[in-house]
């Protein structure tokens, strides 16, 4: 069962201010979320984390092309709302909180080192490139999961149709508008 709520994901995307199905979007998300789950199931990473990873890792994007700081503005964001007492956040030890934060803050750096879990959240992000037309390079890829051919190319036919997994509009209550 997933940590994320419907109610969660309406907040974040009330401070979210590009299109909700662009390049950085709920799409996006939804395809991190799997991605990393899938791989989680390898690595021994906290599925928690990393679903929380992909809800708030593009939540503050203020672009879609360079936009330095934009992970950090979303670690921000989880951070003010488990101040606020969001149950998925505060549900989190306080070492998995910061992992999490942690992926956010340093997942466009290309860097490879660090926990299984946080590895685990950059490799869902980067197995989701193609939806710009950038394979992913095995090179930033950190977890032997995520370097799988089979797995690269599992993300990737899904990452070049953009595909919007189910859960998006029935769990999520996202639509073409907002929130359903």
């Amino acid at each position: 069962m997933s940590v994320i709520t419907r109610q969660l994901v309406a907040h974040v995307l009330s401070h979210y201010t590009l299109p909700l199905f662009g390049y950085h979007g709920v799409s996006h998300w939804a395809r991190v979320l799997e991605n990393g789950v899938r791989l989680a199931e390898s690595t021994g990473a906290d599925a928690r984390v990393v679903e929380l990873f992909a809800l708030f890792h593009d939540s503050q994007r203020i672009n879609e092309s360079s936009d330095p700081g934009h992970g950090s503005r979303g670690a921000k964001l989880a951070r003010h709302m488990r101040d606020e007492g969001w149950d998925a956040l505060t549900a989190l030890s306080d070492d998995e909180f910061e992992m999490m934060c942690d992926a956010c803050d340093r997942h466009t750096d290309g860097t490879t080192d660090g926990p299984v879990t946080v590895q685990t959240c950059w490799d869902a992000d980067r197995l989701d490139l193609f939806r710009v037309g950038m394979y992913p390079d095995t090179r930033y890829l950190c977890t032997a999961a995520a370097k799988n051919y089979d797995t690269i190319a599992w993300a990737c036919g899904r990452a070049a149709e953009r595909q919007v997994p189910d859960f998006v509009y029935s769990r999520w209550g996202v639509t073409g508008g907002r929130f359903n």
